[in-house]
């Protein structure tokens, strides 16, 4: 028997959507906004692609309570452990803890990186301590002065295209 078009649009197995992990901070609404436009950027350019955004993450319906801090910690290493590949915003004189924590964390578990670098200021290796430069597999570099959240979401999709598995 023949499929028909809506079947195999329908059929999970068709097309498999792979799971990127945004580690960025999120700690400001101007933070949580680019964290935001990046996403839907990258999805734009990799429609067979989910974004996870940590910032997203509720635990009994609220986020970021003290009462349920090891749940959503339980969440994001969920969150990580599924994705094919991370894409870790490392800008600020010095990357913030958590995402140099994620990082980390992707490179123990084989899971690609891919750095983001848009803070012109000079770091140790790549604007970035060593540390983290050498446990991402790539880097895109967007300098703060081109304010183009667009172009930086489609540099970011050409390079996770090279990274992402098949």
């Amino acid at each position: 028997m023949a499929e028909t078009k809506s079947a195999v649009a329908t059929d999970p197995r068709a097309k498999r959507r792979r799971t990127i992990y945004l580690a960025a901070p999120l700690f400001t609404q101007t933070e949580r906004r680019t964290n935001r436009l990046l996403a839907a950027g990258i999805t734009e350019h990799l429609s067979d692609c989910r974004v996870i955004l940590p910032q997203d993450f509720k635990v009994s319906g609220k986020y970021n309570d003290r009462s349920n801090y090891r749940q959503l910690f339980s969440k994001c290493i969920a969150a990580l452990d599924s994705a094919q590949a991370v894409v870790a915003l490392l800008d600020g004189a010095d990357a913030d803890s958590g995402v140099s924590f994620e990082v980390g964390y992707a490179y123990a578990r084989r899971i690609p990186v891919l750095g983001v670098r848009t803070d012109y200021r000079a770091g140790q290796d790549r604007g970035v301590n060593m540390m983290l430069s050498r446990a991402a597999d790539r880097f895109v570099f967007d300098m703060a002065f081109q304010e183009d959240p667009q172009a930086l979401a489609r540099a970011i999709a050409t390079k996770l295209k090279v990274l992402l598995p098949a």
